[in-house]
């Protein structure tokens, strides 16, 4: 599987760690950086790049997933979001690394760097990447329903409030 890195400064150190863990089970890696530390550098582009990355594979037919860290996830998580067609998910034990697979088939999980030694942050990441979508009819329904509204800003048969700017 080919899997995607964005970080920042806060993971930068984690992201030299995953990367090689990675390789060693046989996924290629594309890390989006950064590659150098800057205490003042911005995740959003290194996780937009990340989550773009994702979602140009997945329409090649590519089997591809991404991870996106920083001091806590929630940020990374929200520039993630922002590219059409990425379900991000912020993971911070076992049960969300895996229902983010297996209910919202997540194609990025986002996870905090600080918020997790080392080791239980490679495993979760680790549960995440090896659990499939569970392909359930209510699941892939609900899955559908985010992409139209992604798409049209409306879901047909259900009241959606227009956008209000």
């Amino acid at each position: 599987m080919r899997v995607h890195l964005g970080t920042d400064h806060a993971g930068l150190d984690f992201s030299k760690h995953l990367q090689a863990h990675l390789e060693a089970q046989g996924h290629e890696v594309v890390d989006h950086g950064p590659t150098a530390y800057e205490p003042l550098d911005d995740y959003p582009s290194f996780c937009i790049n990340a989550a773009i990355g994702v979602v140009d594979d997945q329409r090649a037919g590519v089997d591809a997933l991404g991870v996106v860290f920083g001091g806590s996830g929630n940020g990374e998580q929200i520039a993630a979001n922002k590219v059409r067609g990425v379900r991000a998910a912020l993971i911070w034990n076992e049960s969300t690394a895996l229902l983010a697979r297996q209910h919202n088939d997540a194609n990025v999980c986002a996870i905090g760097a600080r918020q997790h030694t080392l080791e239980e942050a490679t495993h979760l990441i680790d549960l995440f990447l090896a659990e499939p979508f569970s392909k359930e009819e209510r699941h892939a329904r609900r899955i559908a329903e985010l992409a139209e509204f992604e798409a049209t800003g409306a879901i047909a048969g259900h009241q959606v409030d227009a956008l209000r700017a």
